[in-house]
């Protein structure tokens, strides 16, 4: 019965009542990361069963069918548990499963011509250079502005070098849309990162190099609860 629940829930809100769900009740994306021996599949499983609000799809390696088989998995296990779904970089794999959106990045297609494709229903997200941000260029369409990393970003290697706390702050004072921080995080700086004025946070090795990722997952949530209800 609670399944049933969930799914008529997912069906009846659109991806922009998701992202919404996401920033005020849950306000934690994981990104998967197959790099360390979990599949995706794995990875997702772990995250959505701890309690996260966002699920992200990313792979530089994958061939294009096992991409579209893959995201069309995790597609289905994230509209049972009324979890949002986004695909890294593949607006056409995006399109094809029906994600919630796509996550851009500077050397990407422009967040202008994704919203073409994906169309206004779904959402984009754009991790911008520091010029565009200052400049307000490519901000005006998208859903969500991504951050980062905040600290030494420990599974991407072209995460680029921190911009600390401080960048972060810089960041969110210029932007037009919500901020999602990224890089480093942990459950016990989450509370730092908030402070700065980011409305989410997103992680990878902290719940794809735990021993137990849905109870990483899970304390990363219960930091980000503990946080709004200590301000509350």
């Amino acid at each position: 019965m609670f399944g049933a629940v969930i799914f008529i829930l997912r069906f009846i809100m659109n991806s922009h009542d998701l992202f919404q769900k996401f920033l005020e009740e849950r306000p934690l994306m994981v990104i998967t990361d197959a790099s360390s021996g979990r599949s995706h599949q794995e990875v997702a499983k772990a995250a959505l069963e701890g309690g996260c609000g966002a699920l992200q799809l990313r792979d530089k390696e994958m061939s294009d069918r096992d991409y579209y088989r893959v995201a069309g998995e995790i597609r289905s296990m994230c509209e049972a548990y009324g979890v949002l779904f986004l695909v890294n970089d593949r607006v056409d794999i995006a399109m094809l499963v029906k994600a919630d959106g796509v996550h851009l990045g500077v050397e990407d297609i422009s967040p202008s011509d994704a919203i073409t494709l994906v169309g206004l229903d779904r959402l984009v997200g754009y991790s911008p250079d520091i010029e565009e941000i200052r400049a307000g260029e490519n901000l005006s369409s998208v859903a969500y502005c991504g951050a980062g990393p905040v600290f030494k970003a420990r599974s991407k290697d072209d995460a680029g070098a921190p911009i600390g706390l401080d960048g972060l702050e810089r960041v969110v004072e210029m932007s037009s849309v919500p901020v999602i921080a990224i890089g480093g995080i942990g459950a016990d700086t989450i509370p730092r990162v908030l402070e700065r004025g980011a409305r989410g946070i997103a992680v990878i090795s902290a719940v794809v190099d735990a021993d137990d990722m849905e109870e990483a997952t899970a304390d990363l949530v219960r930091s980000l609860r503990e946080y709004v209800l200590g301000r509350g």
